[in-house]
């Protein structure tokens, strides 16, 4: 009976423990900005994209149509955006800029055609 009245206190502040660190990983995603990309025929809605330096954002990504590429090179971000499927690319930009992101698999005659921007503000 000796360790009943420590398991007492210690279980309870487990859960405390457990609850608020789940609480904090709720609040940290309520805070990601969620940004909606649809990719249909040789265009991305919206074709441009703001965002801050230091931010974390969700880009969530779903094809109207057919498969295509989501690529921004010079931030190293890639994704198969297929259709009616959402994908989600985490990132939190780290320098400032003017960014093209482009389709990158073939998609009809249009392609070459299918881009944007996204601009990172400090």
């Amino acid at each position: 009976m000796e360790g009943v009245g420590r398991d007492f206190v210690l279980v309870p502040l487990a859960v405390l423990l457990f609850v608020g660190a789940h609480a904090q990983s709720d609040r940290h995603k309520a805070d990601e900005r969620v940004v909606r990309i649809t990719a249909s025929r040789f265009e991305y809605n919206p074709p441009r994209i703001e965002l801050k330096k230091g931010e974390p954002v969700t880009l969530e990504l779903i094809s109207l149509d057919r498969v295509h590429g989501f690529n921004i090179p010079d931030l190293g971000l890639r994704a198969d955006v297929l259709p009616e499927q959402s994908v989600r690319v985490k990132f939190t930009p780290d320098k400032a800029g003017t960014y093209t992101f482009l389709c990158d698999i073939f998609c009809g005659d249009g392609h070459g055609e299918m881009s944007g921007t996204l601009v990172v503000k400090e």
